[in-house]
């Protein structure tokens, strides 16, 4: 929807409410609700937010440790600025629309460097002064629930039922039954102005997979982000509770966010050479070889939590190992196909509990680095790869992730050492938070037998 159209809508009450959002460090929508015509009186200018939301965990904590925010320099604001460009209408909330944001200084106007989409845009810029384009697209996997999210609250999230049964990998009669919320889901989102493909049970019970058609790296990102948003509202709307949680259960598969990349140059893909092996070209070789020498560095911004490295495990479709491999969903990195011209790469190590925009920047300061080194991609693995997984293994733990981090010299290069350690400290946050609960697993396994 154009600024225009969201006047004209507005004018003849159609709108009544405006949704002005940014995206905290946690991939969520944070902002406010304006009464419309408030909205168009600064729609062109600014709002404001405290400057906590970018320092924060997801329990709303104000963790210290953060450079940008504390409580001795009494957490001021940061500005909203509206990017008009993303303005669309919110079809299963009645009478609203919504705006993303994009988040500034208070005093100069600058942008904050580790704002999720300003990270990203600045990855971006560095590959259109190459002459590229970056090309995504993410697959969002999720479990649907039986009872709203406050029922399930309420119960201590104990018992937890999903909406299916068994597994429900492409079954279309399971899927059938969950039409009530997943064909809503398509519909709303697709009205959005998200181009929805379609969806499909996944590899679990009541597990859920929503394809979004590829666009550039940040209308992917914001798609990403504003589906996940949508399938929670919308579960929730209809009696159910979705979960982006990467392993909800311990016996059951978890659920992932891969990324498919490509980089395009004067309107076709530059990862696609007809004449070469596979029908990729040397700078997909460079970049992939990116990917790999750089993994553990970039892992926490694609596995950000403690929970997030329990999926990792074999025979989970979940990857173990950094190895690149052709059409293998075994590895890390699978090329797509090979010898078309939609060749590409395809991450499989995040979780669905990603933030897409930091994701995707990580992955493109890694293939990007790896352009500028030239660097020499290896051959491809073949054979099961979680049948040797110990020479390069995912990080095992966040706290593995987060050392990768800290000494990453490439990040700290592409995105700043202020954005580094600020990330860092998020990911030192959440170790100690959960190193200082006891678990029912701790009890149950402790309580008489120790």
């Amino acid at each position: 929807m154009t600024f225009e159209e969201l006047k004209k809508q507005i004018a003849a009450g159609a709108i009544d409410t405006v949704l002005t959002c940014i995206v905290d460090m946690q991939g969520r929508l944070m902002g406010k609700r304006f009464h419309a015509e408030a909205f168009l009186e600064m729609a062109e200018d600014e709002t404001h937010c405290c400057n906590y939301l970018l320092a924060t965990d997801l329990e709303m904590a104000t963790p210290d440790g953060f450079a940008s925010t504390s409580w001795s320099s009494g957490y001021g604001d940061y500005v909203m600025k509206p990017d008009l460009s993303t303005i669309r209408p919110v079809p299963w909330l009645e009478g609203t629309a919504l705006v993303l944001c994009d988040v500034q200084d208070h005093h100069s106007h600058e942008p904050i460097a580790f704002s999720p989409r300003e990270v990203l845009k600045r990855q971006i810029a560095r590959a259109e002064a190459l002459g590229l384009s970056p090309i995504m697209a993410t697959e969002l996997e999720f479990f649907l629930f039986q009872g709203t999210h406050d029922e399930i609250a309420s119960n201590g999230f104990r018992d937890l039922r999903p909406i299916s049964n068994y597994n429900e990998d492409y079954n279309i009669l399971q899927t059938s039954k969950e039409e009530p919320v997943m064909r809503p889901i398509r519909n709303h989102l697709r009205a959005m102005g998200i181009p929805v493909e379609g969806t499909k049970g996944e590899a679990e019970a009541g597990q859920e997979e929503l394809n979004i058609k590829y666009a550039d790296a940040l209308a992917t990102a914001d798609h990403h982000t504003l589906a996940k948003h949508g399938v929670k509202e919308i579960a929730h709307l209809n009696g159910y509770a979705a979960t982006f949680l990467p392993k909800w259960h311990h016996d059951r598969v978890g659920s992932a966010a891969h990324v498919h990349q490509s980089l395009w140059k004067g309107g076709k893909n530059a990862f696609h050479e007809p004449d070469a092996p596979l029908g990729k070209s040397a700078l997909l070789d460079h970049y992939l070889a990116g990917l790999l020498k750089y993994a553990s560095e970039m892992t926490v911004f694609l596995a950000p939590y403690i929970n997030s490295y329990k999926r990792f495990a074999k025979g989970s479709f979940a990857p173990t190992q950094t190895v690149w491999s052709v059409d293998n969903r075994t590895a890390a990195f699978r090329l797509c196909g090979d010898g078309t011209k939609a060749v590409r790469v395809e991450c499989r190590v995040p979780g669905s509990d990603m933030n897409p925009y930091l994701a995707q920047a990580a992955m493109l300061a890694a293939g990007l680095k790896g352009i500028e080194e030239k660097l020499e991609l290896p051959a491809p693995y073949t054979g099961d790869a979680y049948a040797d997984d110990e020479q390069n293994h995912i990080p095992r733990t966040l706290r593995d992730a987060h050392e990768a981090l800290l000494s990453s010299d490439m990040l700290k290069e592409a995105f700043g050492e202020e954005t580094v350690t600020h990330y860092a400290r998020a990911a030192e946050w959440e170790i100690e938070e959960f190193n200082r609960v006891v678990t029912n697993y701790e009890i149950a396994r402790g309580f008489e037998k120790a």
